[in-house]
């Protein structure tokens, strides 16, 4: 790759700040506005910068070393942050890195330091309109660095063992494999397996990056840490350290969990949430957490009845209709982008003889690729029947529907999820609909917690 004029990271900084507040419709000379996804990135680097685009394995300023990563923000109706996607870093190239240690990969050699400039990305502003708000030279801290490499490592175990096509995002904490390509059909030659595996990139979690966003560019992140002397992470796992500090605690019942907190006058609806909060000694909600908001970890407590059977099924959030009908690619769709990148952690209360409640034990788990792909028959099936137009079928016990019931699907279904039969949103034909979401099976979290035992 060709030099730039910026050899230092001191004049690159100065440069990107200096292209703060410009509308980018007066930093753009080469019409990429016009050109779509990307289009911000690519004014940067081609009219701001001056150099030309590549897909090279070296940073954007090979003599500095810094990587440069455009990245936008949305800001919620409370006034909170969030990236708006993940980062996309480099294609991982499974038949040359296979052989690489962390430190020698293609990752960090482009990504060790990045310059990051940020904007607000915002509805119905024509993208001529936004603005570069910030530019920082960033490097991973310490603590999350050790995580990071380990989710390397979880990536290239795959690999090393002919598991490429197996790989999926939430596999990991920090660091992710995500998808990239064209389309579906996008994919790429594997050294252990004969098996062609979809392309994919090396990226930072969304959740990664609206943290990054929050506490190194605009310094507002004040969440609270589980662990917070980081050698604990050299020779352990995130996922193992939780349990270890949780295992003291198992085999006892809720009520004496109660007692040892002080808490028996507490029978709040998020009860076991609170405890769990207790146990690893965090004052607030332990989604709130800065390693489970990094990693996008989601907390779900489950209830195992005495016969060994799970009661509910698990709920996602409620989808719009006519937002849900126009989307075209299953990788990204909504339910992708939280289904494919998270991680839950299972609590599991076991009930005993006398209807008392065990805390049994923890598990950390993503759903595997291949389960993905059946959310996807069920998450299209939702789609064209929206699209098509739902069967509002008048019964007995109220409105039925057409859209994919749990008889339908081993693994995800959809059903109501409103506060009552009056809670309702619009269908793309203007008619009203009880709100809906996407649905995991009882059946099927019961048969992941019992293939873990």
């Amino acid at each position: 790759m060709e030099g730039t004029k910026y050899s230092t990271k001191e004049e690159i900084l100065k440069r990107a700040q200096e292209a703060i507040n410009i509308p980018l419709k007066d930093i753009d000379k080469t019409g990429r506005l016009s050109t779509g996804k990307g289009a911000v990135g690519s004014i940067i680097e081609e009219s701001w910068f001056g150099y030309s685009i590549n897909s090279e394995s070296e940073p954007d300023f090979p003599e500095a070393g810094v990587e440069l990563k455009v990245t936008p923000y949305i800001i919620g109706k409370k006034g909170e942050i969030r990236a708006k996607e993940r980062l996309v870093c480099n294609i991982i190239n499974y038949m040359e890195e296979y052989d690489k240690t962390f430190k020698t990969s293609s990752f960090w050699h482009k990504c060790e330091t990045m310059l990051l400039m940020s904007y607000e990305h915002i509805k119905d502003v024509p993208k001529g309109d936004y603005k570069i708000d910030k530019a920082v030279l960033f490097s991973f801290p310490i603590e999350d660095l050790v995580i990071i490499e380990r989710d390397w490592n979880i990536i290239m175990k795959k690999v090393r063992d002919g598991e490429a096509h197996l790989i999926s995002e939430g596999d990991t904490m920090y660091l992710a494999a995500c998808t990239k390509g064209a389309n579906a059909s996008s994919v790429r030659k594997q050294p252990f397996s004969d098996v062609m595996a979809k392309q994919r990139a090396y990226s930072l979690k969304s959740s990664y990056m609206t943290q990054i966003l929050n506490q190194y560019i605009f310094g507002t992140a004040t969440n609270e840490r589980i662990i917070t002397d980081w050698k604990q992470l050299q020779n352990h796992s995130f996922e193992d350290v939780i349990v270890e500090k949780l295992r003291p605690y198992f085999g006892k019942t809720q009520e004496q969990l109660k007692k040892q907190f002080g808490m028996e006058d507490c029978n709040a609806k998020n009860l076991n949430e609170v405890l769990l909060a207790k146990m690893l000694g965090i004052k607030g909600k332990i989604a709130y957490t800065d390693e489970f908001q990094k990693a996008c970890i989601v907390p779900k407590t489950i209830r195992v009845q005495r016969n060994g059977n799970i009661k509910e099924n698990m709920s996602f959030p409620t989808f719009d209709f006519i937002k849900l009908s126009k989307e075209t690619e299953w990788e990204e769709s909504d339910l992708y982008n939280y289904l494919a990148p998270t991680k839950f952690l299972f609590v599991i209360f076991q009930e005993n003889d006398d209807g008392e409640l065990i805390f049994d034990r923890v598990r950390f788990w993503n759903m595997p690729v291949d389960d993905l792909e059946e959310v996807h028959r069920v998450w299209q099936r939702t789609v064209d029947t929206i699209r098509n137009g739902v069967k509002l079928i008048p019964t007995s016990r109220g409105i039925s529907n057409d859209l994919p019931k749990q008889s339908e699907s081993p693994i995800a279904h959809v059903r109501p999820h409103g506060k009552d039969g009056s809670d309702k949103l619009p269908l793309p034909d203007g008619r009203m609909m009880t709100k809906q979401c996407f649905w995991l099976n009882n059946s099927y979290i019961e048969w992941q917690i019992k293939e873990y035992n």
